[in-house]
């Protein structure tokens, strides 16, 4: 298979849950993270083409919690391979530069098995 992403993405052994930062209602959880995009598995399929605006929860470099929220843009959405989930493919379209920074150092620390 070929890759066509820009950026590698992280497969997330931990549960990361996600909220829809505009209703507060759950989201789904991240199965890979990238610097400019996510794999969000859910339990209902995206809207072809939305627009969301997602908030998680990242480890910083001392292993504190801080809320990251970024605004995203479906690319796809397709059945998992467990009934009754989806994966949908998400690129970050308006993300604050200290939100980029704290994805960019948990991919660094992961990366290097400090995840």
């Amino acid at each position: 298979m070929v890759e066509h992403r820009r950026a590698p993405r992280r497969r997330v052994e931990e549960v990361i849950q996600v909220t829809n930062a505009i209703t507060g209602e759950p989201a789904g959880r991240i199965g890979n993270l990238s610097i400019d995009g996510m794999m969000l598995v859910t339990e209902r399929p995206a809207r072809e083409n939305a627009l969301y605006q997602f908030a998680f929860q990242l480890p910083d470099e001392r292993g504190r919690p801080q809320q990251v929220e970024i605004g995203m843009h479906e690319q796809w959405t397709e059945a998992a391979s467990v009934p009754g989930q989806h994966w949908v493919g998400l690129r970050f379209i308006d993300v604050s530069a200290e939100d980029q920074a704290l994805v960019k150092g948990w991919l660094d620390r992961s990366r290097h098995g400090r995840g």
